[in-house]
């Protein structure tokens, strides 16, 4: 979830956790004494830190996992004040939806726009807006279609996801888990529950390009496996494959899941893999198969967020981290600025002392994405998701 500041998402998360009856009795009982007014204040069953509370604000990005009969969900509340936008990409990360709040009365705000490129550039999915508040607009039909309106055409652009807007008072509860009565029964579409429980929602597709990055080399009996994730495509035994960085080929002769053979196995599954070939394969290797190869470089065009407090100037050194290589670079270009600052949206060249094997993330997240990190103390910098080399020009 994601908004502006005070638009309700702590108050959003809470209410969907209370009506869908995953806070347990204790926690309600704390909540319930830690609130100031008659009713618990459900924003408290995510705003854990003691600054939050005092503040009244989200700092931190707070997961919550709960589950309904239909499925399982991991939520991220993510901060609404702009100088914690680090902090949203961080939650947007691995999201397949994203909920971003409005409060009704305020309309889309310049945070909100905000929220929507994180989540195009991050290639979030599924979009909802939660237009919140809508009892302290009278329930005007007419004031929601205009700030759906408005929100369609500032997220509209490369990478917008698919939008589904919902018209919701988190603190009384209407449309949330449950319909509204009366005065938003204009409103015919599924509550914010129903639409998370229905939503396609799925791994990277298994007709993509199979990448497998290799994180851990056993040997035994001889000969050597590959542990590590299957990121994208499917794998299968007889398959044709190609060792990146270095280009050296050789056939699936085998597939271990949980030391279960297997004759095929799609993404998302850790398995160990065993070539027909003894190849000097090692950690940050990646097997590839397919018509589609990744590209290997050494000059990597990215969008990034910059999450640190020290800022990144052209000339920095560092480290990045991609998949399961950590390689040396120097930051070349920042598309013409002096220099990104913590929570900056920007585009950046680096240059790495040894090949990268990669992908656009628009094509392949797992492969698309990297990390910046300081080789002084290996603070985290900066996240990046590699564009083409025409995009990363761009201001």
């Amino acid at each position: 979830t994601a908004g502006s500041v005070d638009d309700g998402k702590s108050t959003l998360v809470g209410r969907l956790l209370h009506d869908s009856r995953s806070v347990l009795a204790d926690q309600l009982e704390a909540v319930a004494r830690a609130s100031s007014g008659d009713a618990p204040d459900l924003a408290l069953l995510t705003d854990g830190l003691r600054a939050e509370r005092e503040q009244g604000i989200t700092i931190d990005v707070a997961h919550r996992y709960f589950a309904t009969p239909r499925r399982r969900f991991i939520l991220a509340d993510t901060p609404g004040h702009v100088q914690y936008t680090r902090n949203m990409v961080t939650g947007a990360s691995t999201a397949d939806l994203a909920v971003v709040l409005v409060d009704a009365r305020k309309g889309v705000v310049d945070q909100t726009r905000r929220h929507a490129a994180v989540a195009a550039l991050l290639r979030v999915p599924h979009l909802v807006l939660a237009v919140n508040k809508m009892d302290l607009v009278g329930h005007d039909q007419d004031r929601f279609a205009a700030i759906v309106d408005e929100f369609a055409r500032s997220a509209a652009g490369p990478g917008s996801a698919d939008l589904t807007a919902v018209p919701v008072s988190a603190l009384h509860g209407d449309n949330v888990v449950t319909r509204g009565d009366g005065p938003l029964d204009w409103y015919t579409g599924p509550t914010l529950l129903e639409h998370l429980e229905t939503v396609p929602v799925a791994a990277a597709p298994a007709g993509a390009p199979s990448r497998f990055p290799v994180q851990h080399v056993i040997r035994h009996g001889g000969r050597r496996y590959y542990a590590g994730q299957l990121v994208s495509g499917t794998l299968r035994v007889g398959d044709p494959v190609v060792v990146h960085p270095g280009g050296r080929t050789s056939t699936i002769e085998a597939l271990d899941v949980l030391g279960t053979p297997a004759t095929a196995v799609g993404p998302g599954t850790s398995l160990t893999v065993r070539l027909a070939d003894e190849l000097d394969v090692a950690r940050g290797d990646l097997l590839a198969t397919g018509a589609e190869p990744p590209t290997v470089t050494r000059q990597v065009h990215a969008d990034v967020c910059h999450l640190a407090d020290r800022p990144l100037t052209v000339g920095s050194r560092v480290l990045v981290r991609h998949t399961t290589r950590t390689v040396r670079a120097v930051v070349e270009d920042l598309a013409g600025r002096d220099a990104l600052h913590a929570n900056d949206l920007g585009r950046i060249t680096v240059r790495t002392a040894e090949p990268l094997t990669v992908d656009l993330y628009a094509d392949v997240r797992r492969t698309g994405a990297f990390l910046l990190v300081d080789p002084a103390d290996g603070a985290t910098l900066t996240a990046g998701m590699v564009t083409p080399a025409d995009d990363a020009g761009r201001s």
